[in-house]
């Protein structure tokens, strides 16, 4: 062989070397002292080439504006990717944002995943009603005089599940002064509006995707806990799981947290409320959660969009990957905010996006998660 031709293969060698190393090392997570045990691709059981490919991936996506994704498993942190773009905090601007393991994300709607899991630890605690009793008996009082036969007929579950009968749109853009976000959002009391709107079909009958109902049941569990969900979110959910940098966004009118989309951690805190409801509401040893309410908050109770179930507050899927029907549920949120949750696969996967007025915001995170994490799997 030629010192030439020599050279030549020493060079590829060590090209393929590095590459199998940067596969290896690819998307590191960071060493936080946050309870997370980190593990590399491979040793979670992801070919680490196809898995280190997600930059990639997302380039193919013009405009993709992806600003962060976290991939967990069996209860390790394997991956976490950052980005720049600009992002919001709730529609208000802030600008080309350089994200990392630190900075805190809107989840929008996601907030109404975690508004289920307070819920869950108050019937726990003795704190929230049955789940079939009506929302007006369990209400401050100075809403009493609200009380009709027609909302009489609200259960916390109907809540739960977004068919609380009430007259509400929620599908135009935000911007649409039509949609009924606005309306609550613009009110002086977002209670008082919500209690006096009229029930059009049905309560527990007709799933109709409702900010309101998140908003009804966090004005309970403020009655029923004797303070502002954030405080005991702080308390209950967050402090077990090591959360301490969070934000949760008030209503401007009433100074209350907005329980359907106020919440902000960090991308690998979201993913930690995932591996809760992979492990039976349980983090480190300690149950968070009350033994079962995970699995009662998955399963499906009414046929959502069409394509997707929904449970008490998650999105519910599944997809076929190499003949196999996962199963999965999601908090979705506006902008592309996705805690996807894998039992089978023992996988978490986390995406933050900034796509607030943008078709993108579904494919966009919806792709990652099944044309590239699942499939990177290997066992």
């Amino acid at each position: 062989m030629t010192r030439f031709a020599l050279a030549f293969v020493i060079l590829c060698a060590g090209a393929l070397s590095a590459r199998a190393q940067d596969a290896a090392n690819c998307g590191a997570p960071a060493k936080l002292d946050d309870g997370w045990t980190t593990v590399t691709p491979a040793e979670a059981g992801f070919d680490p080439v196809h898995l280190c490919a997600l930059d990639k991936f997302i380039s193919q996506w013009k405009g993709a504006n992806v600003h962060g994704v976290v991939v967990v498993r069996h209860g390790k942190l394997v991956m976490e990717r950052y980005y720049s773009g600009p992002d919001e905090r709730l529609g208000r601007p802030l600008g080309t944002i350089d994200f990392g393991p630190k900075v805190k994300h809107d989840l929008r709607s996601v907030s109404k995943s975690v508004t289920s899991l307070l819920i869950g630890i108050a019937i726990g605690e003795g704190k929230f009603p049955s789940l079939d009793s009506p929302l007006v008996d369990h209400l401050p009082a100075k809403y009493d005089e609200l009380r009709t036969p027609e909302n009489s007929r609200i259960s916390m579950r109907n809540l739960l599940t977004m068919s609380s009968g009430m007259k509400w749109d929620e599908t135009p853009p935000y911007i649409d002064p039509s949609n009924s976000w606005n309306d609550m959002d613009g009110a002086a009391d977002p209670y008082r509006f919500l209690l006096q709107r009229a029930v059009v079909t049905t309560p527990g009958t007709v799933y109709n995707y409702n900010s309101g109902d998140t908003e009804l049941l966090g004005l309970a569990l403020m009655h029923g806990t004797g303070g502002h969900i954030d405080d005991y979110a702080r308390e209950r959910l967050f402090a077990p799981l090591g959360i301490t940098d969070f934000d949760w966004i008030k209503m401007w009118s009433s100074g209350e947290p907005y329980a359907s989309a106020g919440v902000r951690l960090r991308p690998r805190d979201m993913a930690k409320l995932g591996q809760l409801l992979l492990n039976d509401g349980r983090w480190e040893g300690k149950q968070v959660l009350p033994k079962g309410w995970a699995a009662e908050s998955v399963r499906p109770r009414l046929n959502g969009d069409g394509l997707f179930y929904y449970g008490y507050q998650w999105w519910l899927g599944r997809t076929m990957l190499r003949g196999r029907d996962l199963h999965w549920a999601a908090g979705t949120g506006l902008g592309g905010q996705r805690l996807y949750v894998q039992p089978d696969l023992g996988l978490v996967v986390v995406v933050t996006a900034g796509h607030y007025s943008s078709p993108l915001q579904v494919p966009v995170p919806f792709g990652i998660f099944t044309k590239h994490v699942l499939p990177a799997t290997i066992d």
